[in-house]
């Protein structure tokens, strides 16, 4: 193929359509309209021998031949956008860019209600759009820019990755006022004593597990849940008790009848990350938004 013919916004739909998989939403996404995204997809078809996406029910499935182009494509494109847009300066004021974060319950809860409280105020037209974050650092999304960030534990990174210490976090053991079995700190034996609820996040083992798992010890857990928030409303209506991140659990504690204990041992903080590819160092618009939540973290 002689690419000095190629028309280069062909592959700019090609990416929409390959993240929306739907003509209509990868129109509103590039501002065309439908037909004049179909249009393209049939140019592209032609040129490149190959249907690239057909339909299945409500929306588009790639081809072999399509899944090939998309990370090279999306990559190309990223590597243009960022090399056109250095020394740009960024008007948080009048941008209309939109962030794609992951996070999890507990990092939405302390963190999005006072950064869209900024944002209302400095940046009004910025969006931001979040998904839930598993248990692994989102690789792939964050690769194919699917994803701008993810706020969250992670232990280790690729090297091709930025990560920033961003907030260090305790914990503390939450239970409804009138627990019938605990109405003091508990001391270690009591605390093993109790029927707890445990919020795996995706893990096997969590801290609390890992610690006493190192002391040949075991703890009753008789409810499991990846809900940080569901927790705390079990906690405050039942007899079982949640170990929670300590903003999470103080925040509760003033909407629900939740009392708060320190554990019965020592395990330190727990430290959150913000991590992005490190080729987005350039991006001026990214940096300035990681700039805002890592002052929460500060707060």
């Amino acid at each position: 193929m002689n690419i000095s013919t190629f028309d280069l916004n062909l592959l700019r739909v090609l990416d929409a359509l390959l993240r929306e998989r739907n003509v209509s939403r990868a129109a509103e996404r590039l501002a065309l309209s439908q037909p004049a995204v179909s249009n393209a997809l049939g140019r592209l078809r032609d040129l490149l021998d190959d249907p690239l996406l057909v339909r299945a029910g409500r929306s588009m499935q790639p081809t072999p031949r399509a899944l090939e182009l998309e990370a090279p494509i999306r990559a190309a494109l990223q590597q243009i956008e960022q090399s056109l847009g250095e020394g740009v300066r960024f008007d948080p004021a009048s941008s209309r860019r939109r962030f794609r974060i992951a996070l999890t319950d507990y990092v939405e809860l302390v963190c999005m209600p006072r950064l869209l409280q900024q944002l209302a105020v400095e940046a009004p037209q910025v969006q931001i759009v979040t998904q839930h974050l598993s248990p692994s650092l989102p690789v792939d999304a964050l690769e194919k820019g699917e994803l701008d960030l993810a706020l969250g534990r992670f232990e280790e990174v690729p090297a091709h990755f930025m990560r920033r210490q961003w907030m260090s976090e305790t914990l503390q053991l939450a239970m409804r006022r009138d627990h019938p079995l605990l109405q003091r700190a508990p001391d270690l034996q009591r605390f093993l004593g109790l029927r707890h609820l445990w919020v795996h996040g995706g893990q096997t083992r969590g801290m609390v597990d890992q610690w006493l798992a190192e002391q040949g010890l075991q703890r009753q857990i008789a409810y499991t849940t990846p809900n940080y928030l569901q927790a705390a409303h079990i906690a405050a209506t039942t007899d079982l008790v949640a170990v929670l991140p300590t903003r999470l659990a103080r925040y509760f504690a003033g909407l629900l009848p939740l009392q708060l204990y320190d554990l019965p041992f020592h395990l330190g903080p727990f430290h959150l990350h913000i991590t992005s590819l490190a080729q987005r160092e350039r991006d001026a618009a990214l940096q300035w938004l990681i700039g805002k939540i890592e002052q929460l973290g500060q707060a």
